[in-house]
């Protein structure tokens, strides 16, 4: 069974830093990129960041350039992005997912996506 568990959202004030966690099994986690999705209220699900362990690559969002950094231990199948500088419209429920290995390097959208996790929610006061 695949599972996506995200972990380490919260409540936190403008300017401060979150580090989310992303725990996959049930796949092949070296083949596939994986990924960090947002969805505010109202709004579509963007893709915020991606890596991938084939194509040597990683993706951010524009938004978030600068800000937030994803990096992945392989060896425990765990994903991570930690999100500095943080602002009120970064407020977003966040889901971690598997992207198709066929879109390997080519960036970081939801319709590329096989498997998503269940969620968690990041709130940014002002």
């Amino acid at each position: 069974e695949v599972q996506l568990v995200e972990s380490g959202g919260g409540l936190v004030q403008a300017g401060g830093s979150l580090r989310l966690s992303c725990a996959a099994s049930g796949f092949t986690f070296d083949d596939y990129t994986i990924g960090w999705f947002r969805q505010a209220p109202g709004k579509e699900r963007e893709g915020v960041s991606c890596i991938s362990s084939v194509a040597k690559s990683t993706y951010y969002a524009d938004s978030v350039k600068g800000r937030f950094t994803i990096s992945s231990d392989n060896a425990k199948n765990t994903v991570y992005l930690q999100m500095n500088s943080l602002k009120p419209e970064d407020t977003a429920v966040y889901y971690c997912a598997a992207v198709d290995p066929f879109f390997a390097g080519y960036g970081c959208s939801a319709v590329m996506v096989n498997y998503w996790g269940q969620g968690t929610q990041v709130t940014v006061s002002s």
